[in-house]
């Protein structure tokens, strides 16, 4: 059995401002993978608290940190690169995320135009169709996620 190494990284599933009147999920589609959406996430970086990278990783993805923390999964999730990102993101194998459920403030604008962007477009999705768009490798996790929330009531 070979030592994995998992970045430590943080995802948003972000709820649009209409949250919970209407629950829609904001999915965008990265500049570096043809059709390949996912929920916004990035690394942590060394002295930073998940929190403190999930507000810095939203305002450098999708251009604004003007959210409302909803809940946050109990646990840390790990999945693994396809082989194809894999050689991109060595030397790690994987990812170790820390799930936060986050609500749009009222007024916030969505700009992918950022310093270095990561998103070429986005959409907000229904939970029924945001399976049709996410990226195959990361389903199992996002589901997994999901029903936790869905089980705990958020939607």
């Amino acid at each position: 059995m070979t030592n994995k190494r998992y970045r430590p990284n943080v995802a948003a599933i972000v709820l649009s401002s209409e949250y919970p009147r209407k629950v829609e999920f904001f999915i965008a589609a990265r500049s570096d993978y043809e059709d390949s959406w996912q929920f916004p996430q990035g690394g942590i970086d060394k002295g930073e608290s998940p929190k403190e990278a999930l507000l810095r990783e939203l305002k450098e993805e999708i251009g604004t940190d003007k959210i409302e923390i909803i809940a946050e999964y109990p646990e840390w999730v790990s999945y693994d690169f396809p082989k194809r990102i894999a050689k991109k993101m060595y030397p790690f194998d994987g990812q170790r995320q820390k799930y936060f459920l986050v609500k749009l403030k009222p007024g916030a604008k969505i700009d992918l135009d950022t310093k270095e962007p990561e998103f070429s477009k986005y959409k907000f999705v229904s939970y029924e169709d945001l399976f049709n768009y996410v990226t195959f490798f990361k389903r199992p996790v996002y589901k997994q996620v999901l029903e936790y929330f869905k089980k705990e009531g958020y939607f």
